[in-house]
């Protein structure tokens, strides 16, 4: 499965590219071992979606996960949408979402 190319669908019905590369890149902390579909699902079903501070192109999805490897977190998806293209440029668990204009749900 390293070696596909995997497009997901976000919340707002657009295909989102996830790399063997970024996917590598990714699974390199032990912490996110068998998250895929918990990246997908963070894509497809987000409880809160907010834009970067630093990169208007740079989207941060978060979900909330109970009984992670490091206990209950955020997941939080990094993607990039590009005019013909969007990626996630990583994942990670966290504490705490990160500051930035909040996206959905809409305030």
């Amino acid at each position: 499965m390293l070696n596909d190319v995997r497009t997901f669908i976000d919340y707002q019905n657009r295909p989102v590219r996830l790399t063997p590369e970024r996917l590598a890149h990714i699974l390199e902390r032990p912490e996110m071992a068998n998250m895929e579909t918990a990246i997908q699902e963070t894509l497809a079903n987000p409880q809160f979606v907010r834009k970067s501070r630093t990169d208007n192109a740079v989207f941060l999805y978060y979900r909330f996960r109970e009984g992670t490897a490091v206990g209950d977190k955020w997941l939080c998806v990094v993607t990039k949408y590009l005019e013909k293209d969007a990626f996630v440029i990583t994942a990670y668990l966290t504490d705490k979402l990160k500051q930035g204009e909040q996206l959905w749900p809409s305030l």
